[in-house]
């Protein structure tokens, strides 16, 4: 199963995409993706239900967030209502440490996004704060990396023995699908995703030449 599992709608600040023509352009490019997760920006959106999009178009539709730390952006996959109480997602200066441990405590999944770019991205904090403990997963193909980034992801990933995933960084909905994660068996939900992570049979694509 192949999900772009970095997307943004307009429920994020800077998000400008429709999450129904995120559906129609995925269908009408004939994408070789089955779903996608929306990771909006320091929140998780409790309040959407896309069930009945995602039966309209035959797709997985869901939901994860991208918090900010001190080493960078991170995703979290596997969010509940119970870890949204265990610290701000609003925060943009939350410990990484505490996101892991909190993550993890609660059955999610974090992975430092983008890791190979300025400023946002770990790798450009490793040489201030060295390298953190209880990373183990993290994005190698990003759709929104221009130049090195990816190249420095992979090289970081590759370092510390890092699995890697892939999704698109789309805030507009040409950008869906240029990178995605392939996985060995179905994922059908927040949970299933979050185990899936944890269970490492899956793999990172990037289709941003066909894209």
């Amino acid at each position: 199963m192949i999900l772009d599992l970095h997307t943004h709608s307009v429920v994020s600040d800077d998000g400008r995409a429709k999450v129904p023509n995120y559906c129609q352009w995925i269908r009408a490019r004939e994408l070789p993706i089955e779903g996608f997760v929306l990771t909006e920006h320091r929140q998780f959106d409790f309040a959407s239900d896309y069930s009945a999009l995602a039966r309209q178009f035959g797709l997985t539709i869901l939901k994860a967030s991208e918090v900010e730390t001190e080493y960078g952006h991170v995703l979290v996959f596997g969010v509940t209502e119970t870890l949204t109480q265990a610290f701000d997602f609003a925060d943009i200066h939350l410990p990484l440490a505490q996101v892991i441990e909190e993550s993890e405590r609660h059955g999610a999944v974090p992975v430092p996004c983008h890791p190979g770019r300025k400023r946002v991205g770990m790798a450009a904090h490793i040489d201030a704060l060295g390298v953190p403990e209880g990373v183990r997963i993290v994005e190698v193909f990003n759709g929104g990396s221009r130049g090195e980034e990816d190249r420095i992801a992979a090289a970081m990933a590759d370092e510390q023995n890092y699995r890697g995933i892939g999704g698109s960084d789309a805030h507009i909905v040409s950008h869906i699908g240029r990178c995605a994660t392939r996985f060995d068996g179905a994922v059908g939900s927040e949970g299933e995703l979050a185990e899936a992570l944890r269970g490492g049979d899956f793999e990172a694509l990037s289709y941003r030449e066909q894209a």
